[in-house]
């Protein structure tokens, strides 16, 4: 499709603006809020501001459908069934959804389509042939004796997601969720409501029972905090800050010890070695690494860590490539990297540039417009410094160097966060002893932001616990029950 095609089909949208509870609408705050397009700053439309009464009407409607309802009690290939309807369903609805994701959060449409809504289709076609696992145990009792160990669906779960991949990240929670049999509340960023309110109802043609998934929506503290506390939900699921994923331990703590699982913030080392297979290809991930979706993404290679001999090749490099991105409408399929998400973002991101402590500006910094931002690249980072240690989410790449591999390690290391890494070099011991070193959930080398469904994500320290995708998602949305039989 045209740039003049995406933007006819934005014009006839009408997406949903209400709670999606029990299988319909739901509004009983009588509050709306404005979704504001980052595209242009304007309003895309007034959706629904939750008060407790709705969180509650949410909860009660999945504990409800957890208690009495056929959702965990059905035959998994039959779930499993549903989910692999849902999939076909967002696959013919494709543009639609990608476009309210680019509209809402101003992903470039060729990613919103060819990157975010594959994978909501694999995630959903993923879980829903893996249902019936994990399997259960036998383990040896004695001669008379029989033991069981049995998985259970956990409950209610409150799933509460960021903007940067509203349906990707959504989907990683909602699919091995409802796999298991729980129920789900959903709870998406503000910024991005519409395009997780369409998932709901697509989720309902699928044939998901009225209450499994619920959607509410809403801005501030009020809805999140109130999944929190509430005593009727089993798990939180969430995906955000690290700051507010304390808040979540807390609301844990503070009503009935649900379980809390969080994928939190990083900031990611990519270590180039002077004998990396390829100098050229190092740079050029680094750089779609860090600027692909604006830089918005917890997993980007902000800190590039770079041998002395080779800083000034791989440095330049980079910087070529960012002055030759395409900054855009995001809705025309040429743009490259598309405007910062909100105005809020725009304004924490701008702190770092009108104040690098020390560090070289290369290239970047400005903004032509908008909410629109620059490529950015610093070098002569301070190790200390805010760039090196704090959490962008940005277009904005720290460069330090490196003497020996023991430096390169510390530096690595040197965060309160470990989600993510990266390393590149020919050297296979160097590879592995690094490797083994680096304190992150996932380590990438000679490549970065690879990885199948089938494949755990998550972090270490400060950047959460659990993970998502693969078989170990979907067990973290279960119990685990041991029945003694005396033969």
């Amino acid at each position: 499709m045209t740039h003049t095609d995406w933007k006819a089909l934005a014009a006839t949208l009408g997406p949903p603006t209400r709670h999606h509870v029990d299988g319909g609408e739901l509004f009983l705050s009588g509050r709306t809020y404005p979704v504001i397009s980052p595209r242009d700053e304007s309003v895309l439309a007034e959706v629904a501001d939750a008060g407790q009464e709705d969180v509650d009407r949410a909860v009660a409607a999945a504990r409800r459908a957890f208690d009495h309802g056929p959702w965990p009690r059905l035959d998994p290939l039959e779930r499993g069934g549903v989910l692999l309807r849902l999939a076909e369903l967002v696959e013919t609805h494709r543009c639609e959804l990608a476009l309210l994701i680019s509209l809402e959060m101003g992903k470039p449409i060729s990613d919103a389509f060819g990157i975010e809504l594959r994978a909501v289709v694999d995630t959903l076609r993923y879980y829903g042939s893996l249902v019936g696992r994990p399997a259960g145990e036998i383990p040896q009792a004695g001669a008379d004796a029989l033991a069981l160990v049995t998985r259970e669906p956990i409950g209610v779960v409150a799933a509460i997601v960021p903007w940067n991949f509203p349906l990707t990240l959504g989907t990683w929670k909602i699919a091995p969720a409802l796999a298991a049999g729980c129920t789900v509340v959903l709870r998406p960023s503000e910024q991005t409501p519409l395009s997780a309110l369409r998932l709901a109802e697509l989720a309902s043609e699928a044939g998901v029972p009225p209450g499994v998934l619920n959607v509410v929506t809403g801005q501030g503290k009020l809805a999140g905090t109130a999944l929190g506390l509430h005593p009727d939900v089993d798990v939180v699921a969430f995906t955000g800050s690290t700051e507010v994923g304390r808040h979540y331990l807390r609301y844990s703590a503070d009503s009935n010890l649900k379980r809390v699982w969080l994928e939190l913030g990083g900031k990611s080392p990519n270590i180039v070695f002077p004998d990396a297979p390829s100098l050229d290809t190092a740079a050029a991930t680094a750089a779609w690494g860090i600027f692909f979706n604006s830089g918005e993404m917890c997993t980007a290679p902000s800190r590039l860590l770079v041998h002395t001999s080779v800083a000034e090749r791989v440095v330049s490099a980079v910087v070529e490539r960012a002055r030759s991105l395409r900054i855009g409408d995001p809705l025309d399929p040429a743009t490259e990297m598309g405007p910062i998400a909100t105005a809020r973002q725009f304004a924490t991101i701008s702190t770092y540039l009108s104040d690098p402590e020390g560090a070289r500006l290369r290239t970047g910094g400005l903004s032509p417009g908008g909410l629109y931002l620059e490529p950015t690249v610093f070098d002569q980072v301070a190790p200390a410094s805010r760039l090196s240690r704090e959490e962008i989410f940005g277009p904005v790449l720290s460069v330090l160097t490196f003497d020996t591999t023991d430096e390169a390690v510390a530096l690595a290391n040197d965060t309160d966060y470990g989600l993510a890494a990266g390393l590149w070099t020919s050297d296979l011991s160097t590879a592995h002893l690094v490797g083994r070193q680096l304190k992150a959930g996932t380590v990438w080398i000679n490549c970065y932001e690879e990885g199948g469904l089938d494949v755990p994500f998550g972090g270490y320290k400060q950047s959460g616990n659990g993970r998502d995708k693969s078989l170990h998602a979907l067990e973290k949305y279960t119990e685990l029950k041991t029945t003694w039989i005396r033969l």
